[in-house]
């Protein structure tokens, strides 16, 4: 059955301070769980802040809050001091909740709870359908939030998205109870909830997409300062970066190396409009490029990592160790379709690869366990996994 209407209507945005006091106090009031989205502007604005704040609870109804107006929705967060806040795929919205105060002192993750449960298909209208049997709609996902006033019908899509969220919370509880798992995902949510910020990746513009087709340290040298160029316009502008410069045309500028502006524009992803006005600009960047000194380049293989290197040289380079992660891949992968949950979810991949690369000395129950914890494994992982990686890692190519 599909679900197109709140139950309640669709709720006038909050967007004053007097509107943002009386959803505050409605919230505080309202008892149980508070089902809580954010939506952004992905792909449209600079960075992953939010637009809109939807949030649902039982005696206080829906509220669609506009983060851009209020900026500091701190007192909504207090008022909610101590309540579990459900999330789907939270760790996607904690960041951009925290940006304008929005802070959990607890958290239920709908879609982490159905990787646990090892549901095949995790997205929202998935699981609502699946646990609820309503169909969700989901045509608003990535529209450009930003936009202001928001229509309706996004306004509609954005309600319904928490409008059946406890709900959801409560019947994937019922499950994780069932199968025995319900410390496993308390754990896990913890976990998400005071998981650091990411760290910066080191070359960012390495992401460039593409980059595999671009050879020489010249020409990555142009992909670095096109994309450094294309950032910095970006963050000004409050912009995407690709839709400042797409990746294709940075690609396509390092492979062709233009000389002149004129060289440039005769590339068909530069005689755009949008593009072809900037085109001195982008033309300087590429210049600045050329111009480095060779020990300036970028290298070809980027910076060196604190891991190991990738498991496909592990048999020339150790072939002790390549017998360690395979021994560590097959354990774990029977382990996960003996418990139906993801192997990434089961162990962080890196934390595997590391652990086998680098065993500790000796191998001991005790110093694996040990190893696993230092790692950021969660207590439940390491009671699953422990013995499978001390077999493991006692293998030898021998």
């Amino acid at each position: 059955m599909p679900l197109l209407e709140p139950r309640d209507g669709v709720p006038t945005v909050v967007a004053s301070a007097a509107a943002l006091d009386a959803t505050v106090a409605a919230f505080a009031a309202g008892h149980g769980p508070v089902a809580v989205d954010a939506e952004r502007a992905s792909g449209y604005r600079y960075g992953q802040s939010a637009y809109l704040v939807q949030v649902r609870r039982a005696g206080a109804g829906t509220a669609l809050v506009d983060p851009v107006t209020l900026p500091d929705l701190s007192a909504l967060s207090e008022a909610l001091s101590g309540v579990e806040w459900v999330l789907h795929a939270a760790s996607q919205d904690l960041p951009c909740l925290a940006e304008v105060g929005l802070v959990p002192d607890r958290v239920f993750d709908t879609e982490l709870a159905a990787r646990l449960l090892g549901y095949e298909r995790v997205g929202l209208a998935a699981v609502v359908a699946r646990v609820l049997g309503l169909g969700l709609a989901k045509e608003h996902s990535a529209v450009d939030w930003s936009t202001r006033p928001l229509p309706k019908d996004w306004l509609r899509y954005a309600a319904l998205d928490v409008e059946v969220l406890v709900e959801v919370r409560d019947a994937l509880a019922s499950e994780l109870d069932a199968a025995g798992k319900t410390q496993w995902a308390a754990q896990e949510f913890e976990a998400e909830r005071t998981a650091p910020p990411p760290v910066p990746r080191p070359e960012a513009w390495r992401r460039v997409s593409g980059l595999h087709d671009v050879s020489g340290r010249r020409s990555l040298a142009v992909v670095r300062e096109l994309w450094t160029v294309r950032d910095a316009q970006g963050r000004a502008r409050d912009l995407a970066p690709g839709r400042v410069l797409p990746d294709r045309a940075i690609i396509a500028a390092a492979l062709t190396l233009p000389r002149t502006a004129e060289d440039l524009r005769a590339l068909p992803v530069f005689s755009g409009r949008r593009t072809s006005r900037r085109l001195d600009l982008w033309q300087g960047a590429i210049d600045r490029a050329l111009a480095l000194p060779d020990d300036q380049l970028p290298t070809v293989h980027g910076p060196r990592s604190d891991g190991p290197p990738p498991v496909r040289s592990w048999r020339d380079r150790d072939p002790d160790a390549a017998a360690r992660i395979a021994a560590a891949r097959a354990g774990l992968a029977g382990l996960s379709a003996d418990r139906s949950v993801p192997v990434e979810n089961l162990l962080a991949p890196d934390l595997v690869r590391r652990l086998c690369w680098s065993p500790p000395d000796p191998v001991t129950p005790a110093t694996v366990a040990d190893a696993l914890t230092a790692g950021g494994a969660r207590p439940w992982q390491v009671e699953l996994t422990t013995g499978l990686l001390v077999a493991a890692l006692g293998q030898s190519a021998g």
